[in-house]
């Protein structure tokens, strides 16, 4: 009897095991996890914890985490496009256990992508747009 194998907690460990991210890791995420364009609560909270992992990452992998969390905030859920206030705390206490480039990147293209937002997270992304994060000194 063949039984499922979470292939994504399986990467991401050995991602953050391995103290790096390769752009063969980044492909073979997008190709065997995410193939389906699906992306669930517990697989963006896996990419956060990459994130907030302090290891190597390849340069793929900043545009490959940002656009799979915004496809997660805003069109894996109906309304599409919407960002509700829930999944606004949770982008917020995300980025926030991050700080670095690749989660205000993030929190940047979800405002520029939704169709509606609370008003007050436009506010909070700029309140944080001020901080010091991690990797912007090197833009």
């Amino acid at each position: 009897m063949p039984f499922n194998v979470d292939r994504s907690r399986s990467i991401i460990s050995a991602m953050i095991v391995g103290r790096k991210v390769t752009a063969m890791d980044v492909a073979w995420l997008r190709r065997e996890v995410f193939a389906d364009g699906v992306v669930t609560r517990e697989a963006a909270d896996e990419l956060f914890a990459v994130e907030r992992a302090d290891i190597e990452k390849a340069p793929e992998w900043t545009d490959f985490f940002v656009e799979m969390v915004t496809d997660y905030a805003l069109w894996q859920a109906r309304p599409t496009g919407v960002l509700n206030e829930a999944q606004a705390e949770w982008l917020l206490e995300q980025a926030d256990s991050c700080m670095t480039v690749a989660a205000l990147a993030t929190l940047v293209n979800v405002l520029g992508e939704a169709h509606r937002a609370p008003r007050w997270f436009l506010a909070a992304v700029r309140a944080r747009a001020q901080r010091p994060w991690k990797g912007l000194e090197a833009i």
